[in-house]
């Protein structure tokens, strides 16, 4: 009974599948302000995606937005970030995109674009 149990067990690891490895998680920062994001693919001169550029906002909210919140967060091997929970305020959000002394600065207004996607070129 036991070896029977065993070779179905046996059996049965013998027809899975091999599973493939998983993909990096994209690197994410929430300031879990409202519904907002923006998701940023940094690259170098030759289009070369750039690892750990640091993707930096400050963001002012409450009452004459006397509350302040500095968000920081690295690329992952693929230049890829994303900056999520932004508010979906009036005012724009500055991103200030650096690497060693690369540096760039993305707008985001939120009425045009609440979900928004840069490609940005440290050159």
């Amino acid at each position: 009974m036991i070896i029977a149990t065993i070779a179905l067990a046996a059996a049965a690891l013998v027809q899975q599948p091999v599973a493939e490895a998983p993909e990096p998680d994209l690197a994410v920062i929430s300031a879990r302000l409202g519904g907002c994001a923006a998701d940023f693919t940094v690259k170098d001169a030759d289009g070369e995606p750039i690892y750990a550029a640091t993707v930096h906002v400050r963001i002012r909210y409450g009452f004459l937005g006397i509350k302040r919140m500095d968000l920081e967060v690295g690329t992952d091997s693929a230049g890829q970030a994303r900056v999520a929970g932004l508010p979906d305020t009036v005012k724009p959000l500055t991103f200030d995109v650096q690497k060693a002394e690369l540096k760039a600065t993305v707008e985001q207004t939120h009425l045009s674009d609440c979900q928004a996607t840069y490609e940005v070129s440290l050159e």
